[in-house]
This record gives C-alpha cells, structure tokens and sequence, in this order.
C-alpha cells in the first residue's frame, strides 16, 4: 500500500497530512502566516517564508519518517497574491523535494469538496462548502461533483489587516468588515441561488473549527469531538460577540482557541456571522475533512 502525502501552505497556515490507504499516520498544521501583508504589499514577506520554510523542515523529517511515496504540496490565496511567489517555490522546493502547485481558486474549491465530502452521504445533498481561509473563501455546490462554485478574495487575515486596526475591534470597524462580507455572499447568491437551497451547509478550515472549539469549551483539540460537530448561527453568533469585545490578552484564554490565532479568529467571524446572516443558515456541518484530504485523494492509484 502507498503511503500518500499532501502539504497545503495556505495564507494563515501551513498543514500536513500522511495516510496509508484510509488509516491517518500524521496530520498537523503550523501556523506560519505567510499572507502577512501580502493584502497591501502584493509581496511575501522574508521572514513569512523563513517561518514557513521551519515548518516544511518539520515536515520533510515526518514524510520520510513514514516513507511517503507520493506528494502534493500545494499553496493557495497568499500565493496567488504575492508578485515573489516563485521565490518561495524555489525554497519550498530546496526543502520539501517537491514543488509547490499555485491552486487557482476553483481548484481549491474542488478539491476542498472532494475532502469534504467523501464521508458524507449522497442522499444528504446537495451540499453546500464553504472553506473560510485566511486570504480566500471558496463556496462549493454539488452533490456527487461540483456543480457551481465561488471564490472570494475574503479571508480571516485579509479581513482584520484591512478593517480590524483596534483591539479590541472598533464598532465601526465590525460593521466594516462584517459589510464586506456581506457583499460578497449577496454576489454569491445572487449569482449561485443553488447555494440558498442547499439541503446541508458544511464548514472547513480554521475560523470554523475553532469557533466550533470554542463554543464546545475544548481545552484540547480533538478531532472526533469537531468532525461533523453541528454549529448552530446562535453559537456562532455568540462566539463572535464574545470574542469581539476581548482585547487580545483576554481573548487567548478562551479555551479552543489557538493564541496564533487569536489575532485575526475576529475578522473569521465577521465572514462566517455574515455567511449564515446572508443566506439564512441555521446551523452547518463542521468537517475536519478538507484540501488537504482532496489533495491525498488524488494521488490514490
């Protein structure tokens, strides 16, 4: 049996999983915030690399601890974004063996479908995936395959480096970002009125799973405990109000919330509060499963 590997280098973090047919040997994620800046600056910063570069260091070690026979490593939003992305190819590859593949958006959200709804049963769709990342949000509808998709330059980073100057956040910072997202999800039903119908709503990626965390009160991560966890718009909206009145040192000590993430999880929320608010969801699916479970998909024989 192959063992099958896949890195995603995405805007707020760096993650990793390994599997040997449908048995997980390793999965882990870093955060590295290689999107810092890149908003404004159109530019990945030198010390945003050199973080990631660790955490890929990291990773190699674990990939031929395991012995990987095949890898995909991939990079996203901050990637896309940045005019020196291949100078971060070029190191990434120095390190890990394999180059990065730069993901469209639309890739993305195909293969964060495919992730996330590998496990779920037909019958419960049509689905509706939304990945919340720190630079892009992809919105996927299908059932058994991707029939109409979405992707947005709104993400947990680029949302608190462009709106969320206070800490704790100004009211009218709030609105601000809240607005935008709001924009954003109009456009997308407007134009994918499917992803209003949809039967399942299922959320993927950090600001999710960790207002889900939150909102369980999980002093440590648990995987089973958030995988297929239902939120409900009331627990998220909870969380975010919760969350948006803390200044930064009080809001670390929430439990289920990483202190890496605890600088931007505000403009998460924004997205997320302005996602149900729009389209009207009660409550969604929250899934472990993701990119990076496509990305592994994809190299099975």
């Amino acid at each position: 049996m192959p063992v099958l590997a896949a890195i995603d280098c995405g805007t707020n973090s760096t993650r990793l999983l390994i599997r040997d047919g449908t048995t997980t040997l390793d999965r882990r994620m870093t955060i590295t915030r290689l999107g810092e800046g890149v908003a404004t600056s159109k530019v990945l910063q030198a010390t945003a690399i050199q973080r990631t570069l660790v955490a890929l260091r990291e990773y190699r070690t674990a990939l031929d601890g395991h012995g990987v026979t095949a890898l995909r490593i991939s990079a996203t939003s901050a990637a896309r974004d940045a005019l020196n992305a291949a100078d971060f190819f070029d190191a990434a590859e120095a390190v890990v063996g394999t180059r990065p593949e730069l993901l469209s958006g639309e890739e993305e959200g195909r293969l964060a479908f495919a992730g996330a709804t590998a496990d779920l049963d037909p019958t419960d769709g049509p689905f509706l995936v939304v990945d919340i990342g720190g630079g892009s949000t992809e919105c996927i509808v299908g059932t058994d395959e991707v029939t109409a998709m979405r992707s947005f330059d709104l993400g947990s980073v680029r949302l608190t480096e462009t709106h969320l100057a206070s800490d704790p956040p100004a009211p009218e910072e709030l609105a601000n970002a809240i607005g935008e997202a709001t924009d954003w999800f109009d456009e997308l039903s407007r134009e994918v009125p499917a992803a209003r119908t949809a039967q399942l709503v299922v959320g993927l990626a950090g600001t999710i799973t960790t207002v889900a965390a939150i909102e369980i009160g999980l002093v440590k991560w648990d995987r089973d405990a958030l995988h297929h966890f239902r939120l409900t718009r009331a627990a998220a909206e909870d969380v975010f109000r919760t969350l948006a009145m803390e200044r930064f040192d009080d809001r670390v000590h929430n439990p289920g919330l990483d202190r890496d993430r605890a600088d931007v999880i505000v403009g998460g929320c924004c997205i997320l509060v302005a996602l149900m608010r729009t389209l009207g969801i009660d409550d969604l699916l929250v899934s472990e499963a993701d990119v990076l479970d496509g990305l592994v998909a994809s190299l099975a024989p």
